[in-house]
């Protein structure tokens, strides 16, 4: 078996997460209550929990002078994949937050966007130009 990733996140609507995350982004739903959703984001489980009004109140941090959310998740996935995702996103007419390449010819360049779910959570999309580059520093 393949090593995938699982969290666990509070949600305030499991319809409206569902639709974001399927039919917005193109994930696949697995096993879904009334009170809880497991979806399948590129082989890993996000498991959105129904909760009452919950409260991240993490501050921004500045990466190569963008302001980026401290409290956010994503995926890493080839430059074509990221690119047919961004295109998607885009043409839904979503916000695209900081669609950005960063560390431009350095070490551990890769392009990068982030959108907001419906639970305000922030997703970020990632591409590297040299996958192996992903944890060298």
């Amino acid at each position: 078996m393949e090593t995938s990733f699982h969290l666990s996140l509070p949600c305030l609507s499991v319809r409206d997460t569902k639709r974001f995350y399927v039919d917005t982004i193109g994930a696949s739903m697995g096993r879904t209550t009334q009170n809880w959703v497991d979806i399948n984001l590129f082989n890993h489980q996000l498991t959105f929990i129904k909760a009452e009004k919950f409260n991240f109140n993490n501050p921004n941090y500045v990466f190569e002078g963008k302001i980026l959310p401290s409290f956010h998740f994503g995926v890493i996935v080839g430059v074509e994949i990221w690119g047919n995702i961004y295109s998607k996103l885009s043409e839904k007419n979503l916000e695209i937050v900081t669609q950005t390449t960063f560390l431009k010819d350095k070490l551990g360049e890769h392009l990068s966007f982030f959108i907001k779910d419906p639970n305000d959570y922030m997703l970020e999309f990632k591409s590297f130009k040299e996958p192996k580059e992903m944890f060298k520093s």
